[in-house]
């Protein structure tokens, strides 16, 4: 079947092209026009930045449209390199995979009488055009005119990945992919986000930096427009893709992907820390970090009992696992809320479980260990193999069992688990992604030829082995339970375990289906059938149509939506899977 998976969702927020500004030389006369109505002896213009956005193209197209204008960098007054790596050790650390949450500012990568020294030149300057541009730029000077130069993470990774970026100020544009994204999760990201979110309300322009030599601008009226739209309406996220060593092939047929790529293993659908969000603004699409709208608008988001329990974090997520004719997930078990608190400095664990989208006759999953397993003999045999690059013999300590399409297994923190080859998860879990305890990874290598970091130290820590095979199948396997039926309605609760904090509500309908938030968030996937509409009984937003395997986001700011079968679904059965938080 065709795929009619949107890859590019968008929310529209004007008809009117002229709001965008696209180009350095459209951006450059919309400055210059302003520097002009300012009609000012001195002018100073700020243009701050996310870490990864390309600084030298920007600083080339200022020096290009603003002749006449001094142009200060910021780099030049961050501390040395040294320093800088030193300060941030503790949080980095040296584990491989694994750091802690921080609690530094950006002024605290800059050198304080550097710094101190210019900001009274800047003062000091009677006439003329000051431009500011960098990181940190909001710091060094009241400006008349604030511009922010922003990108997705996604995009960020890309740009580490091509060696295009590093973490900030150190020297590392050639370091490991993985050791980059592990300085930006633990450190980079936290710390630009707080000043981000410091300044938000000072921003007159946002510049959409995630496309090299094709910047846009938009003004902060509209831009605050956009934000205040989405959090009134349900939403998609743009979804983004990896292969792996594992992936498989379905997410290329089903999200008509690039056939030539070797696998897809991953598809993040609802990542909102590193997905992005399109506005459209005329014909101009404008592409912003959907973690802005976490960040500002997290009490119409995510509803005032979340957010007086996570702050401004988003703490669901889903994304696809696909291994259809792929190998099995590494073999791994995640920490307990105690044990992450403890190491990391996180105040939630990655509870989650395995939505099974599809399956073929040999799928399973390995979940929990056998009856009175040898934990000793289990852990010395998974040493053995990591340092000898030996086998281990996985069933003959973990549970093996098959599985079949719409299964929903359950997987509190602290159950050994993963997922077989031949199957496509939709995996529902809280947050905290990056922390998976791999005990086991097969004996292959990953993508870049390297074997993949293996945590062995931490995971047996964390192991519960209570979790044998009766357990688990009597308390994460198809744990559900009937909550209403009628002639064209079946309503399931499907999980998850009482340990965890997300709620999941299966609904199976050829009909129309009202949902009510109750002022909290929910995401909800299409997990059957072609195509559905979403719509507010009160006409609060426009009509939206979903597609099977897309996920959608239903803020806490509306209050009640109704999903119906809608085109070639209709008179059909169709399946939504809905997550949200216990109050």
């Amino acid at each position: 079947m065709h795929s009619n998976y949107d890859k590019f969702p968008y929310v529209e927020i004007s008809e009117s092209s002229d709001l965008c500004f696209a180009g350095w030389q459209q951006i450059f006369l919309e400055i210059n026009r302003l520097i002009q109505a300012k009609n000012k002896h001195k002018t100073i213009i700020c243009i701050d930045l996310y870490h990864g956005v390309n600084v030298s193209e920007m600083v080339g197209a200022i020096k290009e449209n603003l002749e006449m204008a001094v142009v200060i960098e910021t780099n030049a007054f961050l501390k040395d390199a040294t320093q800088i790596q030193e300060m941030v050790f503790p949080f980095v650390t040296d584990d491989p995979v694994f750091g802690k949450i921080n609690s530094l500012e950006i002024a605290d990568f800059f050198e304080t009488e550097k710094l101190d020294r210019q900001k009274e030149q800047i003062r000091a300057t009677e006439s003329g055009t000051v431009v500011i541009v960098g990181e940190g730029a909001a710091l060094f000077a009241d400006a008349d005119l604030l511009i922010y130069a922003d990108l997705a993470r996604w995009e960020i990774q890309k740009r580490m990945k091509r060696n295009e970026a590093g973490n900030f100020g150190v020297n590392n544009l050639d370091e490991n992919f993985a050791l980059k994204y592990k300085q930006g999760y633990f450190l980079d990201w936290r710390v630009f986000d707080r000043h981000k979110l410091a300044f938000f309300e000072q921003i007159h322009y946002f510049i959409d930096a995630n496309i090299a030599g094709e910047p846009k601008m938009l003004g902060a009226e509209i831009y605050h427009k956009g934000l205040d739209q989405t959090v009134g309406r349900p939403f998609r996220v743009v979804p983004f893709f990896d292969p792996g060593p594992w992936g498989g092939q379905w997410l290329k047929e089903v999200a008509d992907l690039d056939r030539d790529e070797i696998n897809y293993a991953w598809g993040f659908d609802c990542v909102p820390e590193e997905n992005s969000l399109l506005f459209k603004i005329g014909d101009h699409i404008f592409e912003l970090p959907s973690i802005n709208l976490v960040l500002t608008r997290p009490k119409q988001l995510l509803g005032n009992a979340i957010f007086n329990e996570f702050g401004a974090e988003f703490p669901i997520r889903f994304d696809f696992l696909d291994t259809m004719e792929g190998g099995n997930l590494s073999l791994q078990v995640h920490p307990t809320r105690a044990y992450i608190q403890e190491h990391f400095g996180m105040s939630y664990t990655q509870d989650e479980s395995y939505y099974f989208l599809e399956a073929e006759e040999d799928a399973c999953v390995y979940l929990g260990t056998h009856k009175n397993v040898n934990a000793d003999a289990m852990i010395a045999d998974l040493e053995k193999a990591q340092k000898e690059m030996t086998d281990f013999d996985a069933e003959k300590y973990v549970n093996k069992l098959p599985v079949k399409k719409h299964d929903h297994i359950l997987i509190p923190a602290g159950t050994i688990h993963c997922s077989g080859r031949n199957a496509v998860v939709l995996e529902i879990s809280a947050t905290p992604y990056i922390f998976t305890f791999k005990l086991w990874d097969w004996g292959r290598l990953g993508m870049d030829g390297k074997p993949r970091p293996i945590n062995i130290e931490h995971g047996k820590n964390v192991i519960d082995y209570t979790r044998d095979e009766d357990w688990v199948k009597k308390n994460l396997f198809n744990n559900i339970t009937s909550i209403s039926l009628n002639g064209h309605v079946k309503e399931e609760s499907t999980g998850l375990h009482d340990t965890q904090f997300i709620e999941t509500r299966r609904h199976w309908f050829d009909a129309k289906v009202t949902h009510y938030t109750h002022g909290n968030l929910n995401v909800v996937n299409l997990v059957e059938g072609r195509e559905v509409v979403v719509e507010s009984p009160d006409n609060l937003f426009e009509p939206y149509v979903i597609h099977y395997a897309e996920t959608f986001i239903v803020p806490a700011n509306v209050p009640v939506y109704t999903i119906t079968p809608f085109g070639k679904s209709v008179g059909a059965k169709c399946a939504t899977l809905k997550a949200y938080i216990r109050t």
